[in-house]
């Protein structure tokens, strides 16, 4: 009989159950990567001494994708690993709320989605591999419209898109984290899709407070580590060489 998540966590907790058991193994194959650049190395490094991350800079430069991977290796390669599971943030931007989509909660959110599942196919090699980390309880997707009165316990939490979110918004989220967590920020406020200057301005006021936190590794990503396509490149530069914000 499969144990439920509760029966599954006490043994743990007891040194009964190894912490990755649950981890599905059908197929289910992390791809190795390696860093390309030096701020993706720097990424890596943080992430095994155990720090929170706040990672933040161009567009292109891996953020959201080598956090997935360092999140997901970590469950399924740490004989050790102290997590239960990942949970990924996000805001609902542009609308700020999802009521206006068509569908239950699940089917709005959906389309926030699709970012971490052309990740997933892409290091598992499969199609259906984030929606079987959901189905295990491995993943967990949430925006920030639902995070008020969560506490966030043995979890992994990528927060992604944060220059999308304002300061309230990011101060409720890190308010939430509980025991055993771990936090990676990701963005760059060059992006935001907000439209109020107070808002935009949310995360610059955020990035002073983290950066006043023991307990937090920032690394800047800058055009050197955009790895998306050469074209990319190209145009990031050119508009930073000219001035021109997105």
């Amino acid at each position: 009989m499969a144990l439920s998540k509760r029966q599954r966590r006490s043994l743990r907790k007891n040194g009964i159950l190894d912490s990755n058991e649950h981890v599905p193994q059908r197929g289910m194959k992390l791809q190795p990567i390696l860093p390309k650049t030096f701020a993706q190395q720097l990424t890596f490094d943080a992430f095994d001494s155990g720090d929170h991350l706040l990672l933040h800079g161009m567009a292109g430069t891996g953020k959201t994708f080598i956090s997935f991977y360092l999140a997901l290796s970590e469950l399924f390669n740490n004989p050790d690993c102290p997590f239960y599971d990942i949970t990924v943030v996000r805001s609902a931007v542009p609308t700020r709320d999802i009521g206006f989509l068509p569908g239950n909660e699940d089917e709005k959110l959906s389309v926030y989605e699709e970012p971490y599942r052309a990740i997933c196919n892409e290091l598992f090699r499969r199609g259906d591999s984030y929606d079987i980390l959901k189905e295990k309880e491995l993943i967990k997707f949430m925006c920030t419209s639902f995070v008020r009165g969560c506490t966030m316990d043995n979890t992994i939490v990528i927060v992604d898109e944060v220059n999308n979110m304002s300061f309230h918004e990011l101060d409720s989220l890190i308010t939430r984290i509980g025991e055993n967590s771990k936090l990676i920020f990701c963005g760059d406020f060059r992006q935001s899709d907000l439209t109020k200057q107070q808002e935009r301005q949310g995360l610059l006021d955020f990035m002073k407070i983290i950066d006043r936190l023991s307990g937090f590794e920032h690394i800047e990503f800058n055009s050197n580590d955009i790895v998306r396509s050469v074209l990319v490149k190209e145009y990031i530069i050119a508009r930073e060489e000219l001035g021109l914000c997105a």
